[in-house]
């Protein structure tokens, strides 16, 4: 079940009239620094599923998860030396620099680079204006996987997103010491949304469903030892909202 603000984010990014407006808004964009700025759209962004993803790692006690950021580039293969790093037509500011560092690969437009981390920035505007939860559960799910990157380099402003998202939970099962106690709000959930929260000895402490996929507001207890969530897409943590 695709949600429908992702979905919406995903038509408008492909539209020319957004990416200009994106480039424009922030001056971050390839024609902000004079650089050509390719045709093609970076990839959709998917929407929340009631299947349960597999989980990703969660950090140890009162510490926030490592938000991915999953790279614009190909990790291996040389990479264009930093003074070497020119758009085709006019210049790169500093922060875009910063950004590409790195990033791009001998051969490989520089633009097309830079394009895809300001797509991110461009998903990310439109969703926290829409719905700021989903915004933020983008990003704990890694569904807009280099959104850290991205934020840290081209928009900074986003960078309370960032940090709400590595305190949040995705869907999937959270265990032992990892488990931070607090109230939580589920972000998008599906029809499908069931959750349950159980203790030592696999004791169940709470547990509940959302079958109108409204959201949910759940606690859980410094004595929790697993933290168990389907089709809720992410729950975050109370006391965040923008």
């Amino acid at each position: 079940m695709r949600n429908p603000l992702l979905a919406a984010a995903v038509v408008i990014m492909t539209t020319a009239a957004l990416a200009a407006c994106g480039s424009s808004a922030d001056g971050n964009g390839p024609e902000a620094a004079g650089a050509q700025r390719p045709a093609a759209s970076g990839p959709a962004v998917p929407g929340p599923s009631a299947a349960t993803p597999t989980p990703p790692a969660t950090p140890s006690a009162g510490e926030p998860e490592e938000p991915a950021a999953g790279p614009s580039a190909p990790d291996t293969g040389p990479k264009t030396p930093s003074d070497a790093i020119t758009p085709a037509t006019g210049t790169f500011t500093k922060k875009q620099k910063e950004y590409l560092r790195d990033r791009v690969p001998k051969g490989m437009d520089p633009a097309a680079v830079l394009q895809t981390g300001q797509e991110t920035c461009d998903k990310l505007r439109y969703l926290v204006k829409a719905d700021r939860d989903t915004a933020v559960g983008a990003i704990a799910t890694k569904e807009i996987p280099d959104a850290a990157d991205a934020v840290a380099g081209l928009c900074p402003q986003h960078q309370d997103l960032v940090d709400e998202a590595a305190y949040a939970y995705p869907d999937g099962i959270h265990t032992g010491k990892r488990l931070r106690p607090g109230a939580y709000r589920s972000a998008s959930p599906t029809a499908a949304c069931s959750w349950q929260v159980t203790g030592a000895g696999g004791k169940e402490l709470s547990s509940g469903s959302s079958d109108t996929g409204a959201s949910r507001k759940i606690t859980i207890p410094a004595s929790a030892r697993t933290f168990t969530s389907t089709g809720c897409y992410a729950w975050l943590p109370e006391g965040a909202q923008g």
